[in-house]
């Protein structure tokens, strides 16, 4: 049977350094062509809402997953169906949103870990929605930390997520006036917004910055300027395909060179050490995510087994009759 699990079991059982462990892993198994994405389409609703569906196999290990998701009147819901390749079961129905969070989160810390000085001690974080929160989650959990700082419109969320973030991960996180008072001096900057302009400047980077920009996924929206893309040494994003579709930081400023794309790297490639990541201590690096259904699919292996172990979720009865003894209906 179809196992359901809820929001509140998901955040109840997936830890962020397990997401981080599985989505790195996952992405050595794209490099090698074990896992393959299909990257995000999008269907316009009327009145302005949204549909989106992605999906990824992991053919090894014999799961696929799909994520589907609607947008409507300001309200994201998010549900992730995890089948058996071999069977063609469906395995789950996971409630995903807080998943999604971890799972964009965790990549950063991937990107981090590979892409970041080894000393980098101050964070910037741009943004203090959910998404913010498992940025700086996810960076802690792979540098050592020694402050974080925070820029976001609102003046109240701004201080309330620092209050939050701070008693969480055991770091002191304090307010910013501006983005660029965030930004200076620090040595990661993540940034979580929905702005369509960019709201971060290349002259306020210091050397040896790495960058995890998040927001931004539409083809004209955008969180860097022109100037914070062309600092960047190297470039590397989670699909090539889906950042030509939808990476408005990189197209905005590439205006279609090719050139350009051509340098743009993977994430799977620099977690499979199949290209060098960060090669000195003065490059600025820069990992634009636009988030791809891979990650998906390895938190929701994660949450699925979690869920068995500690028996999480509820039993859905789905296709019992065509499945019981001796019946004989066959598909159209």
């Amino acid at each position: 049977m179809t196992l359901h699990i809820s929001e509140a079991e998901v955040r109840a059982v997936l830890r962020m350094p397990a997401v981080i462990e599985a989505v790195e892993e996952i992405s050595r198994r794209q490099a090698s062509n074990e896992v393959i994405v299909h990257t995000r389409r999008r269907f316009e609703l009327p009145r302005g809402g949204f549909f989106h569906y992605m999906a990824a196999i992991h053919q090894s290990e014999g799961y696929l997953a799909m994520k589907q998701y609607t947008y409507v009147r300001g309200r994201l819901q998010f549900l992730v169906p995890l089948y058996d390749v071999a069977s063609g079961d469906l395995l789950a129905l996971i409630e995903a949103d807080y998943l999604g969070q971890l799972r964009t989160g965790a990549a950063s810390g991937v990107a981090t870990k590979h892409l970041a000085r080894s000393d980098a001690a101050v964070a910037a974080i741009i943004g203090t929605g959910g998404q913010a929160r498992t940025q700086l989650e996810a960076v802690t959990s792979v540098r050592q930390l020694k402050s974080a700082r925070v820029y976001g419109r609102n003046g109240e969320r701004r201080e309330a997520f620092c209050r939050e973030m701070s008693a969480k991960i055991g770091l002191a996180v304090e307010p910013a006036a501006s983005p660029g008072q965030a930004v200076r001096g620090a040595d990661i900057l993540c940034t979580a917004t929905t702005t369509s302009q960019p709201v971060v400047s290349g002259q306020d980077f210091s050397a040896g910055l790495h960058i995890n920009a998040i927001g931004a996924n539409h083809a004209h929206k955008r969180e860097l300027d022109d100037e914070a893309i062309a600092r960047a040494n190297l470039i590397v994003v989670d699909s090539v395909e889906q950042s030509r579709q939808e990476a408005g930081d990189l197209i905005l400023t590439f205006h279609g060179d090719e050139s350009r794309w051509a340098q743009v790297k993977t994430l799977a490639e620099v977690a499979a050490g199949k290209i060098s990541g960060r090669t000195s201590d003065d490059e600025v690096t820069l990992f634009k995510s636009n988030g791809i259904a891979s990650w998906d699919l390895a938190a929701a292996m994660e949450v699925y087994a979690l869920a068995r172990k500690h028996g999480l979720g509820r039993e859905l009865p789905l296709w019992t009759e065509i499945r019981s003894p001796g019946n004989d209906l066959q598909p159209a």
